[in-house]
């Protein structure tokens, strides 16, 4: 018996990419991906250490992009209903 697979992203209705997170994984990759943002930009704060800081939050949010590529639904085009 092939087992359902539960994507953590949806695809967005309209658009390209993912919406928002539909299992406790999704939101779970979510909520740290904002922590360590906060973190970022309690410890490097932009004004003073501004490459440090978009450093972080442009590899942060490659992981980001990288876990919902994996966990989501394959990524294309949509215009409403398909």
């Amino acid at each position: 018996m092939p087992s359902e697979h539960k994507y953590w992203f949806p695809a967005k209705r309209y658009g390209w990419g993912w919406g928002i997170p539909t299992s406790w994984q999704g939101w779970a990759v979510l909520v740290t991906y904002f922590s360590l943002l906060g973190l970022a930009t309690l410890l490097f704060p932009p004004h003073r250490e501004t490459f440090i800081f978009v450093l972080l939050v442009t590899t942060l949010s490659l992981i980001l992009i990288a876990v919902c590529w994996l966990k989501g639904e394959p990524p294309r085009w949509r215009w409403g209903k398909d």
